[in-house]
């Protein structure tokens, strides 16, 4: 892997077109107007270490696209129909013959793109830690839990793709990489990292960042929340309900609260920023993402968030696929993404309490998932009050409610259910994880 320093303006980002990690190789960009790699990691000034933190962010959201559509063409979310491209439509959905390519796009970017976050995330660590910058010891422990739960969050976007074919945690020596892990060793360690992070910022709350971060607050105290959300998202992919339920207690999980309260990708259209690059226009060709016509004729009647799909004037038919409703979570170029938002919070609450079992949690999760059928003008639960039921509403909720955001094909590997997904094709098929990259 290639790592190059680039300053442009106020962002460093590391170029965002490496090779995989095990050619890494360290050349810095040897440019006397701008940082060196190692000066960044080895005494940055607090400038710098503000650019580091800009670029980390801005790179988070690269090559998102793929990631998104990754998940969600494999959770026949929706399907990306793309006359330039048959891949999308072929290898993604199995298509007779066809598999996932270890070499190609939708397998190498998203993994390279969070690899990248990684590098990042560790040379802030480095900067962090070595700085002679007048930061105190608090703002010192605090930014470095920042940069541990960024590289949490990304291993587990690896993760979520890669499956059984386990990742690389241990990535800080590009000339001594960790091995690749289990599955099951890849999350536990994941989790032990964004646990590690949780017990500095929550030892440091009241403590400001050393620098300004856009994804969820500037102090200790408040980006702790952000860490837990996320680590009870964790703590279901690993079925220890007791512990997604504590994480919820110390994260801005909000019973009552606003759903769409949470951390997003920002994107504009200011000079040198990122669209949204999922937002399509209505009626697109050539390029389109159409709704999986069962998301409209499964939803119950009145349901409002189909207003995340809208009808076509004309059908759309590329490849033996037909698209008559457009994906339509994003209106427009510059809308947010969530990362993670009080909405899934509730049905994380609701999983947790259903997989614990008994009445009184069976209760609490109906309760949870209640709220989530108001907002969206449905009536209250009226099925079984058996975990199987309970399972079924809650699966279903979180595909309606978490649309597009890259979830539905998780969820139904994490219980088994994927071959419940539909084909629009004889001879599809549905794929379990990507394929570990051929660079590696």
């Amino acid at each position: 892997m290639k790592d190059t320093v680039v300053k442009n303006i106020s962002l460093i980002l590391i170029s965002a077109f490496l090779l995989h990690l095990t050619s890494c190789k360290i050349e810095p960009v040897l440019d006397p107007n701008n940082p060196s790699l190692e000066h960044l990691s080895t005494n940055p000034t607090i400038g710098e270490i503000q650019n580091l933190v800009t670029g980390t962010e801005s790179g988070m959201r690269t090559d998102m696209a793929f990631y998104w559509d990754d998940v969600g063409m494999l959770g026949r979310e929706f399907y990306h129909l793309s006359a330039s491209d048959p891949r999308y439509t072929s290898d993604m959905l199995g298509k007779g013959t066809a598999v996932l390519d270890s070499n190609t796009f939708y397998t190498t970017r998203p993994y390279d793109a969070a690899y990248l976050v990684i590098k990042n995330a560790n040379i802030l660590l480095s900067g962090l830690t070595n700085t002679k910058a007048d930061i105190t010891d608090q703002e010192r422990k605090a930014g470095i839990a920042y940069a541990n739960t960024i590289k949490a969050y990304e291993l587990l976007l690896v993760l979520n793709l890669q499956y059984g074919n386990g990742i690389r945690v241990d990535v800080a020596n590009p000339d001594a990489l960790g091995p690749f892990l289990s599955r099951d060793e890849s999350l536990k360690a994941i989790i032990s990292l964004m646990d590690s992070a949780y017990a500095d910022l929550s030892a440091n709350a009241s403590t400001a960042f050393p620098f300004n971060s856009t994804l969820f607050g500037n102090t200790a105290g408040q980006f702790a929340q952000f860490n837990r959300a996320l680590a009870a998202r964790m703590e279901v992919y690993n079925s220890d309900w007791a512990a997604a339920l504590t994480d919820l207690s110390n994260s801005f999980f909000d019973l009552n609260g606003d759903l769409n309260k949470g951390a997003y990708y920002m994107y504009s259209s200011a000079g040198g920023d990122l669209l949204n690059p999922v937002f399509l226009p209505l009626n697109s060709t050539g390029e389109a993402r159409v709704a999986q016509n069962s998301f409209i004729t499964d939803a119950e009647p009145g349901d409002t968030r189909l207003n995340k799909v809208s009808k076509r004037t004309a059908a759309y038919k590329l490849d033996d696929l037909t698209g008559t409703y457009d994906f339509y979570v994003y209106k427009s170029n510059i809308d947010k993404v969530p990362i993670i938002r009080n909405e899934e919070l509730l049905l994380i609450y609701a999983e947790a309490k259903i997989n614990l079992g008994g009445a009184a949690n069976f209760a609490d999760a109906v309760t949870a998932l209640n709220k989530i059928r108001r907002a969206a003008s449905l009536p209250d639960y009226s099925g079984a009050m058996t975990q199987a039921a309970l399972i079924t509403e809650m699966l279903k909720q979180r595909r309606y409610s978490l649309y597009g955001e890259g979830h539905r094909w998780i969820d139904l590997r994490r219980y088994d259910l994927l071959n419940t997904l539909p084909l629009d094709r004889p001879g599809d098929h549905v794929w379990t994880q990507f394929p570990r990259p051929a660079g590696e």
